[in-house]
């Protein structure tokens, strides 16, 4: 069914849960310390990605390594 302003109305753009479900996977968690591990980044994680995510730092990790990139930029 289409409204006046000729748009479809909200009821004809809804999928059933189950047909939803068929083509819609979730990744199932099967420990608390994994649903952890996937929400809470480590401290040195932060650091990489940041390193990363700043070119002259990446650029330089790779030439003299990590420790002493992020240091010289961030340290």
């Amino acid at each position: 069914p289409k409204d006046p302003s000729g748009s479809p109305s909200a009821e004809s753009i809804k999928v059933k849960k189950e047909v939803a479900n068929t083509f819609v996977k979730r990744k199932k968690r099967s420990s608390l310390y994994e649903w952890y591990q996937e929400y809470y980044k480590s401290p040195m994680e932060q650091m990489h990605e940041r390193c990363e995510n700043y070119p002259p730092c990446d650029y330089l990790s790779d030439q003299i390594g990590f420790s002493m990139a992020y240091n010289r930029f961030f340290g």
